[in-house]
């Protein structure tokens, strides 16, 4: 069965073509690109994912105008379905933004852009996402963000953490987040949105494939189911 994703571009994306080289290179398959102002997402979709970048040049808060573009009625209907949704940086910011994820990403506590390879902690090996990892794992998967400070009320924090929702955890300072966050999944399972980009971490001749795993754990149960 053919795999059939695609990856959402928005005004100010500039991770979407690597997402979609890291998807096609896993599932041999090319991802099908969509716009933002596009009314709805092609038919039959297996995942979909949002990239990193600077949406609308991050005016007014990160993700907060990409989150009300016309694709993303198509996308939050699609999750609430089921299908699965992954957002990389941008793409986490916007999930928060459009009630896909709790939660909200706000300005690195150092005020400085942070672009480095960090070491993450697996935390959850049950979701379709990161099954193909082993539990407290640790991976290195490097990071670019100027706003990627992890913030929630503590009812919030206490409930993500008692339902094993905390995906990845950073293992080092990295940019103020509450409890060390990096990556977090909605209550179902099926969307997953974290700050470091996998999609950079699939070929050892780029520096590393920690993030290799990620993708094809994903499509491969997908394939299978």
């Amino acid at each position: 069965m053919a795999f059939r994703s695609a990856v959402i571009t928005f005004p100010g994306s500039n991770c979407d073509r690597d997402m979609a080289v890291a998807l096609e290179k896993v599932s041999g398959s090319a991802p099908q690109r969509v716009w933002h102002g596009d009314a709805s997402l092609p038919d039959g979709l297996d995942f979909i994912a949002l990239p990193g970048g600077f949406s609308y040049g991050d005016y007014l808060r990160s993700g907060a105008m990409a989150a009300r573009s016309p694709i993303m009625k198509s996308v939050i209907a699609a999750a609430e379905k089921g299908v699965p949704v992954l957002g990389v940086c941008n793409g986490f910011q916007v999930l928060t933004e459009s009630g896909l994820l709790p939660g909200a990403l706000m300005r690195n506590a150092s005020q400085n852009f942070i672009c480095r390879d960090v070491p993450l902690k697996v935390e959850n090996t049950q979701s379709l996402f990161t099954a193909g990892y082993d539990a407290d794992e640790v991976i290195t998967i490097p990071v670019a963000h100027h706003d990627g400070n992890f913030f929630a009320d503590d009812a919030t924090l206490d409930r993500i953490e008692g339902e094993g929702r905390v995906a990845f955890r950073y293992l080092e300072s990295c940019n103020g987040s509450q409890r060390d966050i990096a990556g977090i999944l909605n209550s179902a399972g099926n969307v997953l949105g974290m700050m470091p980009h996998p999609e950079r971490a699939i070929e050892e001749e780029h520096g590393g494939s920690d993030g290799r795993a990620l993708f094809e754990n994903a499509i491969n149960g997908l394939v299978r189911a």
